[in-house]
């Protein structure tokens, strides 16, 4: 099986509208006039996702100061969100895409093999999209160590 195509830099991100941890929508194309970091993660509360939604917060200031909002998106419920943030502390703003939906059109929903069994999943991702709604530059296959940081250094060169 190929994987499937994420959208490239120069393509208008795919829009969205999605409830976020509060349980209010949030719709991408109406975050337009600022740059958006789109990031898809697994699963809440695993080793990797939470250390990944750590260094996003840990630089939300500094994301922020760019003008960026931070959205993190997974098919966990919004009370899985919730307890995941509280939990934590988070500030990225998680979204639930609980029928995969978004995720297929951004290109992460995949195949994916652990302990030789096959599944579907999502890939870690990460998106910044620039101010007009065009991806600027994608991630795939993400290693979480470092990322948060690099994402920041891409979004400052915009």
């Amino acid at each position: 099986m190929t994987d499937p195509v994420m959208p490239s830099a120069g393509e208008t991100a795919p829009d969205f509208t999605l409830p976020r941890d509060d349980g209010d929508p949030i719709t991408l194309s109406a975050l337009r006039g600022a740059p958006v970091v789109l990031f898809f993660y697994p699963r809440d509360d695993t080793p990797g996702c939470t250390t990944e939604n750590r260094d996003f917060t840990e630089l939300s200031d500094d994301f922020t100061a760019a003008g960026a909002r931070i959205l993190g998106v997974s098919k966990d419920s919004l009370a899985k969100h919730g307890k995941f943030r509280d939990k934590h502390g988070l500030r990225t703003i998680l979204l639930s895409d609980a029928d995969s939906d978004v995720c297929e059109r951004y290109g992460v929903w995949r195949e994916k093999k652990m302990y030789g069994k096959t599944f579907m999943g999502i890939t870690r991702a990460t998106f910044l999209i620039a101010a007009d709604g065009t991806v600027a530059r994608s991630w795939d296959k993400v290693k979480v160590a470092g990322h948060a940081a690099e994402v920041l250094e891409a979004l400052r060169a915009l």
